[in-house]
């Protein structure tokens, strides 16, 4: 089942960052750009396509922080912005980001296997009060840190392509996703401490208003043949578009997820089963923000987390109830935080 984001990131969501300035307008700010992929977002078995059958999904993602970090992984307090060629403003920052996603999910399996790979294909559109990449952007392009909004729609995830090829002691899967800039997105003009203004997001964006594709691929490795051990790694591919009202494009970026998830039965008829794991995401930001208002194009942002997973799955009624959190650390030019994520997944 896959993310959603508003986060980018969504609990990047993951969640997610924008620098927000215009072409005649340069601040020196802190940090790029990121993608919408969210590491944290999934659970560890997600990326594999299930048995057949119609899927319903829904995730709770949640982020927080009060650190920013710069190039240099340090902690940002300050922000030097300069409007157009006037001389440059230098603003506190409070950092104090809480961000909430939800995210239904619709997942449709295939029962037609051929040359033994299955097809499926998901919808996940989602609802926020916030979105890190509008606040990331409003804190480093004006000084400002955005509050959270009315709960409002992000930007769609759409996955027509989803294959899978299970062996006894393995699960092999590839995907193409896009996200849809559908969610709530502006801009604004804001007055500085001082004089001189600066285009910049809106407080209360929840979409990021860019494209992003998304190249994915798994691979998962069973000890024994119930699998009721799994080992799994995903690398996650996102190319992103140019963002509405600024030239500015954020670079790509790739995340890499592992996991080791452990199914405990709860009832000797293994009919009601206890899932329970370590997991963690690193993710790179891998080529420049290009566009005239990208201010430094040469910083890439990089994040990495550690956490675990617990879970219930009732084998009668087909569902699956899962918690997990991660912590960050070592984070540049972005977000250092936590996230948690709640899902209940059920078949038909």
């Amino acid at each position: 089942m896959l993310q959603l984001h508003s986060i980018r990131q969504l609990f990047r969501l993951l969640f997610l960052v924008s620098l927000g300035i215009a072409a005649l307008i340069a601040p020196v700010s802190e940090a790029g750009e990121i993608g919408h992929f969210a590491g944290g977002f999934l659970n560890i078995r997600d990326y594999f396509v299930p048995p057949p059958g119609m899927y319903a999904a829904v995730y709770n993602y949640f982020y927080a922080t009060d650190q920013l970090n710069d190039a240099n992984g340090n902690r940002i307090s300050s922000v030097t912005i300069r409007p157009g060629n006037g001389p440059g403003v230098t603003l506190g920052l409070d950092i104090d980001v809480n961000m909430y996603v939800l995210a239904p999910t619709a997942i449709w399996v295939t029962d037609l296997k051929p040359l033994g790979i299955r097809y499926g294909a998901l919808i996940a559109p989602n609802f926020a009060n916030a979105s890190l990449e509008g606040t990331l952007s409003r804190a480093t392009g004006t000084g400002r840190s955005a509050q959270a909004s009315d709960f409002a729609p992000g930007d769609l995830l759409v996955q027509p392509v989803w294959l899978g090829k299970t062996l006894d002691h393995w699960d092999f899967a590839f995907a193409y996703a896009f996200y849809a800039p559908v969610g709530k997105y502006d801009t604004e003009t804001v007055t500085l401490p001082g004089g001189g203004t600066v285009k910049a997001e809106s407080a209360d964006n929840i979409g990021f208003g860019f494209w992003s594709h998304q190249l994915q691929g798994a691979v998962g490795w069973y000890p024994w043949a119930d699998k009721r051990l799994a080992v799994t790694t995903a690398l996650t591919w996102e190319i992103n578009g140019k963002k509405e009202g600024f030239d500015v494009t954020p670079g790509q970026v790739l995340t890499f997820n592992w996991g080791i998830s452990q199914f405990l039965p709860l009832k000797k008829d293994h009919t009601l089963l206890l899932e329970i794991g370590p997991a963690g995401y690193s993710s790179w930001q891998v080529t420049d923000d290009s566009g005239s208002a990208a201010a430094k194009p040469g910083v890439h942002d990089e994040v990495h987390a550690v956490g675990g997973q617990l879970g219930v799955t009732s084998i009668p009624w087909h569902t699956s109830l899962t918690f997990h959190g991660f912590g960050e650390f070592a984070a540049t030019d972005r977000f250092q935080g936590v996230s948690f994520g709640l899902s209940l997944t059920k078949k038909f």
